[in-house]
């Protein structure tokens, strides 16, 4: 790891704590639908794996979703989820401690940095506005901008193309296996979090390259690494 060029970021759960406004917007959005409210500490364990895959576990209240579930109903959740999600404003959320200061620090030190999230994209220039960090990042990748999320590799695969990178050149940082995964099927390098979203597992039992308590160790790594 001597010839890290680019890096990446996922979003929720690693750069912004989103729990609190994604819950609001779940919980109402199955309250209008008949179905019985859910907590924020449930939603902490459904997210990770984009909005249709929480509005799922929302309905089922399990990580596995319900097989039974009516498709048209899942839609109609979805829907109720974007709208009540959009009018919250994101005023619950919050960038986690250090996040500003070390991407400000990697960006004064020359390096490409992007966004890759399972997040629809239409939500997230606003997140990123809205907390100041917009104008860190070369590229923005939501989870609908590409046929596939993570931990499909296609957005990481994009990114190694579009700047011209090989697969050692590049970070993904991240907090659940999904970001470890994608990583790994890029054949890149992988510093996982342990704080964030990730099922209630152990970010370490994905075996990224690096673990670490806080973002504000990355500089040390790509310090060490530079």
């Amino acid at each position: 790891m001597n010839d890290i060029k680019l890096i990446a970021f996922d979003l929720d759960g690693t750069l912004l704590d989103s729990v609190p406004d994604l819950a609001v917007a779940a919980s109402a959005a199955v309250e209008a639908l008949g179905y019985a409210p859910v907590a924020e500490e449930e939603v902490r364990d459904y997210v990770g794996n984009g909005a249709d895959v929480l509005i799922g576990r929302t309905l089922s209240r399990s990580l596995t979703l319900d097989p039974d579930l009516d498709p048209a109903l899942l839609v109609k959740a979805r829907y109720l989820f974007d709208d009540f999600y959009a009018q919250g404003g994101h005023k619950l959320s919050h960038l986690y401690p250090q996040v500003k200061e070390t991407l400000a620090a990697l960006h004064e030190q020359g390096f490409t940095l992007a966004l890759v999230t399972n997040k629809p994209s239409k939500f997230v220039p606003d997140v990123l506005a809205q907390h100041g960090i917009d104008h860190y990042f070369s590229d923005i990748i939501g989870g609908d901008t590409f046929p596939e999320k993570k931990p499909n590799p296609m957005a990481l695969n994009w990114l190694l193309e579009k700047h011209h990178c090989g697969a050692k050149q590049m970070l993904m940082v991240g907090d659940s296996k999904n970001d470890i995964l994608a990583a790994k099927n890029a054949g890149c390098y992988s510093f996982g979090l342990t704080y964030g979203y990730n099922h209630g597992e152990p970010i370490s039992d994905s075996q990224p390259d690096y673990v670490a308590d806080t973002i504000a160790d990355l500089l040390e790594v790509v310090a060490v690494c530079a």
